[in-house]
């Protein structure tokens, strides 16, 4: 029988990461009638807002809002999957809307997770990710955004650096783990989530140096993995932090074989087994079809 790892919170954490990175205080909800804004003007992330968008991008001057896609099916299953994830980290919905540009359709190619409490999806993107790998894409993506959230709410994630690689190497790892959790995506063989990840590893990037530095596609091969992981467990946000960045840390800095997990020596004794696998993902010792292998 699995352990529930369910942790209480620290009080204040959300008053305390109203000063911390990704704060977009100026998006306003609009009037929506039926299928679109009343306006088509959609407001514009900051800089830092920029850095928790999924591709490095603002929204065309042109892009509306709308509360659907292009046909209900896919309506239907991102918010059902919202509401899924959200679920399952004990949350109510964000607000999700849909962005389309119907005089420059590739410029929705980003999805968007405002600290207001709104993820904005953009059409092209949508279709991208489906036409390459089907819902799961999606569902990947649509989790990883939900991960800022939950960065948002619980002041997350506890490891600061000079560009947002913290940030979005734990949004990949929120959604590996949302994708195995048998009350989330509930897909056990990691063959399947790998097959997805590769659409989000395609935009890993080697700007080492830029605020806006997601981590390389190695990097984000290996926080989903070990979200994966951890979705061997029922964690909440700020466990899953801390058990995140006291593998991963490990595995950048080369210290992994250090010390012990005596927080949670069950997951310890789990994580063992694959440590130096984490450690060869991330290096890229492990080539893209052994990742897509892995057990």
């Amino acid at each position: 029988m699995k352990r529930n790892f369910k942790f209480c919170l620290l009080a204040g954490a959300i008053a305390a990461f109203s000063l911390s990175a990704c704060r977009d205080d100026k998006m306003e909800e609009s009037a929506l009638p039926e299928s679109q804004s009343a306006s088509a003007k959609i407001e514009q992330p900051g800089e830092l807002q920029k850095s928790c968008s999924y591709v490095d991008q603002y929204w065309s001057s042109t892009a509306v809002l709308k509360t659907g896609l292009q046909n209900t099916a896919d309506t239907n299953f991102m918010n059902s999957q919202m509401t899924k994830i959200a679920s399952l980290w004990g949350r109510s919905n964000p607000t999700l809307r849909f962005v389309d540009d119907p005089s420059n359709f590739n410029s929705t190619y980003n999805a968007i997770s405002y600290s207001t409490g709104k993820i904005y999806y953009g059409y092209a993107i949508y279709a991208d990710a489906k036409n390459k790998g089907g819902d799961i894409v999606n569902a990947m993506i649509l989790a990883h955004e939900y991960g800022h959230q939950l960065q948002y709410i619980f002041g997350l994630p506890t490891v600061n650096e000079s560009t947002a690689r913290p940030n979005e190497l734990e949004a990949d790892g929120f959604a590996g783990y949302y994708l195995r959790r048998p009350n989330g995506y509930n897909k056990t063989s990691f063959a399947e989530i790998a097959a997805a990840y590769e659409f989000a590893q395609s935009i890993g990037d080697y700007q080492t140096t830029s605020a806006n530095h997601h981590g390389t596609p190695p990097q984000r091969r290996s926080a989903v993995r070990l979200g994966f992981l951890l979705g061997q467990y029922d964690l909440n946000a700020a466990n899953f932090d801390y058990n995140f960045f006291y593998y991963y840390q490990g595995v950048l800095n080369g210290t992994y074989k250090m010390g012990k997990n005596t927080m949670n020596p069950e997951i310890d004794a789990y994580m063992s087994q694959y440590i130096d696998e984490l450690r060869k993902i991330q290096t890229g010792e492990i080539s893209e079809e052994e990742f897509k292998q892995l057990k």
